[in-house]
């Protein structure tokens, strides 16, 4: 028995949202990508052809087919035919400075993830069992804060912008991680990152180094 007649698969989540609303286009086969996953596949070999030609063919092969990977056979597209590499500003990639009682939130998926799909909760990597609301701290960050292990805490941004952003309870949890660095499940966290935060050039947010305080 299916866990919901709700449950829905993500393509057909997203193609409702499309159909909901983007106007009509004979192009974008939403109903036919939803009802069957290899005309997806067909779309994407017309998109890629080189990559992924007869990509359901293939899609059977055992141990899977090779894409191509032109960083391992030591080919670079670039005006001297050679890597490139570009030098940092700053070693600190966060941009957020030092200050008292501010942490960097790492977000992160458990192993039982799939971008946002949440399969379930076990997490052995970290060996978090039977919940996601936790924070994962150093022990050494625990005493100094004055929490223990065990304890529900609230995280509350600290992006200097003038928004209030929270998330929690979490339960404090104690792994091994850098001093100052704290871990939480995405996307759990999402509410806790200011839109401004992002990388320069992709726009990505960021993700790995959330300005954060801890509230009891």
């Amino acid at each position: 028995m299916p866990a919901s007649e709700y449950l829905r698969s993500e393509v057909a989540i997203v193609a409702g949202i499309a159909k909901a609303t983007l106007p009509s286009n004979p192009n974008v086969k939403w109903r036919a990508w939803v009802a069957d996953y290899a005309a997806i596949r067909d779309e994407i070999e017309k998109t890629y052809p080189q990559e992924f030609h007869s990509f359901n063919e293939r899609l059977w092969t055992p141990g899977g087919f090779y894409r191509g990977n032109l960083a391992r056979e030591r080919v670079w597209k670039t005006e001297s035919g050679k890597a490139s590499f570009s030098t940092p500003q700053s070693l600190d990639a966060c941009g957020v400075p030092n200050a008292p009682g501010r942490y960097r939130l790492i977000t992160m998926r458990s192993n039982d993830q799939f971008n946002t799909t949440i399969y379930g909760l076990s997490d052995r990597l970290r060996g978090v069992e039977g919940t996601r609301d936790v924070l994962l701290m150093n022990p050494d960050d625990i005493a100094r804060a004055g929490l223990r292990e065990g304890q529900m805490v609230t995280l509350e941004s600290d992006a200097d912008d003038g928004v209030r952003r929270t998330a929690g309870p979490l339960k404090v949890t104690s792994v091994s991680l850098p001093d100052g660095c704290l871990g939480a499940y995405y996307p759990e966290m999402n509410s806790l990152i200011s839109v401004s935060h992002h990388e320069r050039v992709s726009k990505t947010p960021a993700s790995k180094c959330v300005p954060v305080r801890i509230r009891v």
